[in-house]
């Protein structure tokens, strides 16, 4: 409830399925209902009907071990500013149930992956946007869940280190791991994402690859398709 604008569903009949190996992408404008979706199929917000499945296991009856098969990254998740990023990542690998020694490879291999080794020992409250960013992703990813969720995983960082996450991603995919991508870069949408739904008010409009939905709205490029759908 808004106490201006009254009442507003957020998210109303969302339904998608994605398979092992495959991006799907969740494009909507700022409002649309995208991080409210995403927060509800990570089982962090409860929904007033339907539920999600991660990996065949239903969030609202078997939260835990759903959990324990997802990756979710979203830039309102904070870091313990008194912990280092090799820390913060291992840490994360203990709390998801791995040996120590298990989170410490897992640790070390994601810094190197990531390029992080340059920052590894420094507080994450000293950390900039773009290297936070970077911690934040790998301690979604350290323990090797078969599903991941990743909202807007570029947001703050520049080229070269969007395009390392970009490629990541691309790695993780190719592992069999099925992915959704949140983001408001077009291009990082055409180039990773097999399909793309788009969300707006709250509901799928449509589903597509980014070539069903160029010819769909008679477009060449995916930025003037997605604003022919929307509006």
């Amino acid at each position: 409830m808004d106490k201006k604008r009254g009442t507003i569903t957020a998210a109303q009949n969302v339904s998608f399925e994605v398979s092992r190996g495959e991006i799907f992408g969740l494009l909507g404008l700022n409002g649309a209902g995208k991080t409210t979706t995403l927060r509800m199929l990570a089982g962090l917000l409860k929904p007033d009907s339907g539920t999600s499945f991660i990996c065949d296991i239903d969030m609202n009856r078997l939260p835990e071990q759903a959990k324990a098969r997802l990756g979710f990254l979203t830039g309102t998740t904070g870091l313990y500013g008194r912990l280092k990023a090799r820390e913060m990542i291992r840490y994360f690998g203990l709390l998801y149930g791995l040996a120590e020694r298990e989170a410490t490879d897992r640790t070390e291999k994601l810094m190197e992956m990531l390029g992080m080794t340059e920052f590894a020992d420094v507080k994450c409250d000293k950390l900039s946007a773009g290297t936070r960013q970077k911690v934040s992703i790998a301690r979604t990813l350290v323990h090797d869940p078969e599903v991941l969720i990743l909202d807007e995983p570029t947001a703050g960082l520049d080229v070269i280190s969007g395009r390392s996450v970009v490629e990541f991603i691309r790695q993780e995919k190719q592992k069999g791991k099925a992915i959704i991508f949140s983001t408001h870069v077009m291009h990082e949408a055409e180039k990773l994402c097999d399909r793309i739904g788009v969300l707006h008010a709250g509901r799928i409009i449509d589903i597509g690859s980014p070539a069903q939905l160029k010819d769909k709205t008679g477009r060449r490029d995916m930025d003037d398709a997605f604003v022919a759908l929307v509006t």
